[in-house]
């Protein structure tokens, strides 16, 4: 009986599993929307939680008036992103793509990672654009001194050494690098509260110095 019992408890929680990793990079989250899309985007944004919730909080139109289009999905890390990289950009044949990965990999959202392995799952899908013929555009990190939900994490020096191994990068490569980090950080390296209430997810105005900066990389 307790041979059965203990079969049938791991094979619930086999299950449970299974059916949580179903769809691990969430390919579903944009396919109904992907096949939706009628012409080329100037851009796609490709990113997490922030770039998700950038057409909700953006001040105007900003997505529709530019012809950009937002894949963006909340709490992934950069090998997710990679995973759906084929299916949520090149498929939609865009001219640009800007990818702001990072912060939730250093937040350890999918467990430790460490900085040289985040920049190699970026500079991945920067080559997978380019030998695509998508122009890529390399954001930097935002400004981040502390993770509300990993608050034992210190995460300030990650993001300074990430971006400034991707501004290298991109330096070396004639890769496009788009920095939000320099204008938007406040003195302890932090986003101060106009630009993110909670520290790390941009307010209205946070956006719109974001739009402010990325735009000129869109022509």
């Amino acid at each position: 009986m307790k041979k059965i019992l203990f079969a049938a408890i791991l094979s619930a929680f086999s299950c449970a599993a299974a059916l949580a990793a179903g769809d691990w990079a969430s390919f579903g989250r944009y396919a109904e929307a992907n096949k939706a899309v009628s012409k080329p985007p100037l851009a796609v944004l490709m990113g997490d939680s922030i770039t998700d919730a950038w057409p909700k909080k953006t001040p105007g139109d900003f997505f529709a008036k530019n012809n950009i289009v937002g894949r963006g999905i909340s709490g992934q890390v950069t090998s997710q992103m990679l995973a759906r990289f084929r299916r949520d950009v090149l498929d939609l044949k865009p001219k640009y793509v800007a990818i702001l990965a990072g912060t939730n990999d250093i937040a350890q959202n999918q467990g430790y990672i460490a900085v040289e392995n985040i920049f190699g799952n970026i500079v991945s899908m920067v080559e997978i654009a380019k030998a695509n013929g998508v122009i890529p555009i390399v954001c930097s990190v935002l400004p981040a001194n502390k993770y509300p939900w990993r608050q034992e994490i210190k995460p300030a020096p990650l993001v300074k050494k990430l971006n400034e191994m991707l501004k290298a990068y991109c330096g070396k490569n004639a890769v496009k690098y788009v920095d939000y980090h320099t204008p938007m950080a406040d003195d302890k390296d932090g986003l101060p509260k106009k630009y993110a209430n909670d520290g790390i997810h941009p307010t209205p105005e946070g956006y719109a110095v974001m739009e402010k900066i990325l735009l000129p990389a869109l022509k």
